[in-house]
């Protein structure tokens, strides 16, 4: 019961991760960007715009600029949560693929990096009273979350093992349908169930930070309004029959 209970949460936080971000993109594409408003000083051309929203990715260009406070713990929450889902890849594939089984090491290290830049992001919602005064509740779930997230996981490596190779044939059982025991260990139930609570409410929640930024206005359009006027698609039908 405890293996089914879990296959079909997963199962459903799937579904729910899947089809929230599928249409909260679709609502993304659909909004009207009817001026043109790039965050100056913005490039001409869209190879700059492709250049400029790769900096943005990878490094975070803006918020170093504003705050860098905030992007050290931002950046390293980033960097080391990535580092922490590649690692992950392994409950994923059998045979690992190599690049993985060689990230292993770092995977590990950047979980603490990852634990570090959250405390670091959820002082400053407490500390900075500007930030403190537009944070809301939701803030404070979405940290403690991913927070409980860090900490069940360490949980698992250093205070109660669990058996990785039970935990590895349940992942891949889920994956083709075949399902396998899921080990009953206390701590992975509730790591497990803190991930599908995230996975569940991600596309509802201001985590959509994510696939947003590529359709945020002030970084995907060019600064070109002089050289080419802007003309949202939706305003075309009527600037063609001149109402």
């Amino acid at each position: 019961m405890l293996t089914a209970a879990y296959a079909v949460l997963f199962y459903a936080a799937s579904l729910l991760l899947a089809g929230g971000l599928a249409y909260k993109i679709w609502q993304y594409t659909k909004t009207p960007a009817p001026l043109k408003i790039p965050t100056t000083p913005a490039p001409l051309t869209l190879p700059g715009v492709a250049l400029r929203m790769g900096r943005e990715l990878a490094l975070f260009e803006s918020l170093f600029r504003s705050n860098k406070w905030t992007w050290l713990f931002g950046w390293m929450f980033h960097f080391a949560l990535l580092l922490v889902l590649l690692r992950h890849l392994r409950y994923f594939t059998e045979p690992p693929w190599t690049w993985v089984v060689l990230l292993q090491p770092f995977g590990l290290y950047g979980s603490f990096a990852m634990l570090a830049g959250l405390l670091g992001l959820w002082l400053r919602r407490v500390a900075v009273e500007r930030i403190r005064y537009i944070t809301g509740p939701s803030d404070h779930v979405m940290l403690l979350l991913l927070c409980g997230i860090a900490v069940s996981g360490f949980a698992m490596r250093y205070v109660d093992r669990v058996d990785i190779v039970a935990l590895k044939a349940f992942v891949l059982g889920l994956m083709y349908f075949d399902w396998q025991p899921l080990p009953a260990d206390p701590v992975l139930l509730v790591h497990l169930g803190l991930v599908a609570a995230l996975m569940a409410v991600f596309p509802f929640s201001k985590l959509l930070h994510a696939p947003g930024i590529f359709f945020s206005p002030t970084r995907n359009q060019a600064d070109n309004a002089r050289e080419k006027r802007h003309l949202a698609p939706w305003a075309a039908k009527f600037e063609s029959t001149g109402k």
